[in-house]
């Protein structure tokens, strides 16, 4: 019985406590229609909607003394070098219009088919021809640029493997499937 009384009278202190802590935390002073006070509502700020023109693009200079002065963005384009034509000597086997010169510091560079590119043979018993520069007398190989350059494996090899890896098969399954080094495979 004595448990009983002990429970209620924890049971009162507790719901008097919580009745204290609530009407602490209650707030005042409001109306009994729980209208709120109204706040002003924030404005509204129109944007320009006039274009306005981005300072690196700007075709009007800023003023008339700048009219004369070229910005170095808006140069001509340059004129292609003279097409190299050899009359004396046997003509070469090799076709090398579609190849241009690599290196940036000759005139030749970029330009494809001026006739500056000839074929330079196997050099080492390479698959791969060498090809030169005769202006800057550059040498590099016809896969430069390629996914071939610097590969010894044969092309139909390294469509394949490729193809194994878009198929989802891991570096090292792809090296075990076609006997090669899987650092063959990564590079």
């Amino acid at each position: 019985m004595g448990d009983d009384w002990l429970f209620h009278a924890l049971l009162l202190l507790g719901l008097l406590w919580l009745s204290v802590m609530l009407s602490g935390l209650w707030p005042r002073g409001r109306g009994a229609t729980g209208q709120m006070t109204p706040t002003p509502a924030q404005p509204i700020i129109k944007r320009c909607t006039d274009p306005k023109p981005f300072p690196g693009l700007t075709t009007k200079p800023p003023c008339e003394a700048c009219e004369h002065v070229v910005a170095p963005y808006q140069q001509a384009p340059t004129v292609p070098p003279p097409l190299l034509m050899f009359t004396r000597g046997r003509r070469r086997a090799r076709n090398t219009q579609q190849h241009f010169c690599l290196d940036h510091e000759c005139a030749y560079d970029g330009w494809v088919g001026r006739g500056n590119i000839r074929a330079n043979g196997h050099p080492g018993g390479a698959r791969w021809r060498q090809l030169q520069c005769l202006v800057c007398h550059t040498y590099f190989q016809e896969t430069h640029g390629t996914p071939m350059h610097s590969t010894r494996v044969s092309p139909e090899l390294l469509v394949w493997a490729v193809s194994a890896l878009a198929e989802g098969l891991g570096i090292r399954a792809v090296a075990r499937v076609f006997e090669v080094d899987p650092n063959t495979v990564l590079h």
